[in-house]
Parts: structure tokens; sequence; C-alpha cells
């Protein structure tokens, strides 16, 4: 039985060319034109941003963090249902994660939970836009320009994703992206900034670049990162820039497909598309019903069994035990994040996914659904 993966990348297009000129001229390294290209690419699809290209997302949401120059013990609000990257990018700023839970249908960090966790110690916001779908951006952004907060989006998740008409990434101050093998763009590993603020252009150019100094290259008097993307990464990604509205058809065509199968199936939550959004079904999560007698871990050793690869969902960062020995999250508790962690998982998505797969995935999903 050929197993069915959960996510492909689809590589095509200009690919083989772009990368060819990469090293048939040399600039195989962080220096070239493509780098230059794709970030205007990039920045132009999100609503005519600037973009600064970084070697991954965790490495995006590091600079864009360490741009805001917090004060040490600065608090960052972000949703406790997120990837550990999101965490990890306060903390090597300086900043104290504080979570709020997330909503029990998108899977977003619930908005109405967060104006109880700002206090005088709270200088940014962190929506992440969760598996495509993106959260509710207006009354964040209310809060925000009412206590003068800073807003960092994750969008490593949502290439395309709209809120109210407005691409993702370019609604907040800074909008960070992910470009792994398994996001709807990828050049392979690779990340990028966007923003139209020009003062944090300039820092975020700096800090990816070890903080080189114009005036003295080998002069520091900063702490950089080397985060640099390479030319060869680059022309991967302008190429997958360039496909990028038929990679949203795929997947917003591979959503409907299995919402039409499993959207009758009592026993599962799948996801939604609420009246202000796209969802670019970045991932297609399913969450098992309280009825259903066993967790998402036993569902996916079932599936398997039947060949079809599956993903667990994330942890909640309150219950990472990295964070939790460096004395933080002591005694919360985030029910819905709690919930889905447990019975939430997702099933292949990829960009060369089949009808016919989908079809194979949808009859072993009700097949031990009905078995249970």
């Amino acid at each position: 039985m050929t197993k069915i993966p959960v996510n492909e990348p689809m590589i095509g297009g200009n690919a083989v060319k772009y990368v060819a000129e990469c090293v048939k001229s040399g600039w195989v390294s962080s220096e070239g034109r493509f780098i230059g290209e794709f970030e205007e690419a990039w920045a132009s699809f999100c609503g005519g941003q600037t973009g600064v290209a970084v070697n991954s997302g965790t490495a995006a949401l590091e600079i864009a963090m360490a741009a805001l120059e917090l004060e040490p013990g600065s608090e960052v609000i972000l949703p406790s249902y997120t990837i550990i990257s999101c965490a990890m990018a306060v903390i090597a700023a300086g900043g104290v994660p504080v979570l709020v839970d997330c909503e029990a249908d998108t899977w977003c960090m619930d908005v109405n939970a967060v104006a109880e966790k700002i206090t005088s110690r709270t200088r940014a916001i962190m929506p992440v836009h969760i598996f495509g779908h993106p959260m509710d951006m207006d009354p964040l952004m209310e809060l925000a320009d009412k206590h003068g907060l800073a807003v960092i989006e994750d969008a490593a998740e949502a290439h395309g994703a709209e809120y109210k008409g407005k691409r993702v990434g370019a609604i907040g101050d800074m909008g960070c992206f992910s470009f792994y093998a398994n996001k709807i763009v990828t050049s392979g590993e690779g990340g990028m900034v966007v923003t139209r603020d020009g003062t944090y252009i300039e820092r975020l150019a700096y800090l990816r670049n070890m903080c080189f100094r114009s005036d003295r290259r080998f002069r520091h008097t900063e702490l950089g990162r080397n985060f640099r993307m390479t030319n060869l990464q680059a022309a991967i990604g302008l190429s997958q820039a360039e496909a990028v509205e038929n990679h949203i058809e795929i997947k917003r065509r591979m959503g409907t497909a299995y919402g039409e199968r499993l959207g009758d199936e009592p026993r599962l939550a799948l996801p939604v598309e609420r009246d202000w959004a796209k969802n670019v079904y970045w991932m297609y999560g399913i969450v098992l019903g309280d009825e259903v007698p066993f967790d998402a871990e036993e569902f996916a050793r079932r599936l398997e069994a039947q060949g079809i690869a599956t993903r667990p969902f994330f942890l909640g960062m309150h219950e990472q035990p990295v964070l939790r020995d460096r004395g933080l999250f002591k005694g919360e508790s985030y029910p819905v994040s709690e919930r889905i962690a447990r019975r939430g998982l997702y099933l292949p998505s990829g960009l060369t996914l089949t009808e016919e797969q989908i079809e194979r995935v949808c009859e072993a999903v009700t097949a031990v659904l009905d078995r249970a």
C-alpha cells in the first residue's frame, strides 16, 4: 500500500532555470539578484510592503522582535496554541511571553481574551494565523492602537490568506513568513519580514547581517544574527512566488474537497472560513468529537495502518516542558488549546494531493471512526 504523505511541495515553473543561473554565475551565497527580486515580489504580493529575507520563519520572528528593542521583562501577548518559535522569539529578545487561549472554531488566538492580559509592561501582541485561517485583526489593532502596542503577525502558515480583503502579514507593524518546504510558497528553508515602516526595514536588514556597520564592517557595536538567505534559496522562492496564486487555488480546492466528503460527519470538527476571511487551508486540520473513544494519537496510529500519514496539532506553550522549566506559565490552563492538542491532527494536505488520494483519506477516516 502506497503511503499518502502529509504535505508534498510543488516545485516547477522557473525554479530550475533560476537555480542554474545562480550556479553558472557563481552567486550562490547571500549576494545576487534573486534575493532582492524575491523580497520585492513577496512584499508586493503582500500589499506594497518592503521585504527583508532571512533563512527561516523562526529567524523572521526573532529579528522582528529584536527590531522592537524591548527592555528586559517587557511582555508580549501571543496565543498558547502555536509553534514554539513564537515564544522563542520573545524570549530571545529579552521579553516575557504572555498567553491567551484560542478560539474553538478557527483555532486562532481569542482576541476577546487579549485585553485582560494587557499590563503596564506590555509592549507588543503577536497574532498567529493558524493553518491558513486569519485571526480577527480589527479588534486586535484597535487594542494595540489604544495602548500603543506593536503588532507582529506570524503569517508563516497563511500565505495569501485574507482578512476583509487584506492579505495577512500586511496588517500589523511587521509580518513574518516561513518558506519551509511544507509551506504554500517554499525556498526549502527561508523566511521574510515585511513592513511599511522604513525604520524597521533598516534595522531588520542590519540585524540579519551580524550588525556589520557601513562605516567599518568588522567594528561591532551590537550583537546581530547571521540570518541571511542565500541567492539559491531566493531563486527557488522567487519561482514559487510567481506561482503563488495557483498554489492557493489548489489548496482551496483541497479544502473544498475534504469539506464535501467529511462535512456531514458529526464526530469531527472541520476547518471553518469566517465571513470576513479567505482561508488558504495550508493544512487541513480535524478535531475528534468527545463521543469518539480515543484521542488523536490513537487515531493517527489507526490511519497510519491504512497508509495515511498525519501530523499532530501543536502542544500549547503552557504545556511545553522547556518553557515550564524556565518558570513560565506556572498554574496556567487554556482549555481550548489543551483539548485540540489532544484531539486534533491534520490530514494529508500537499500541493500534489490528488482527488483520488483525498477520497482514499476520507474513506480511511470514516472507516476508523466507524470501528471506534
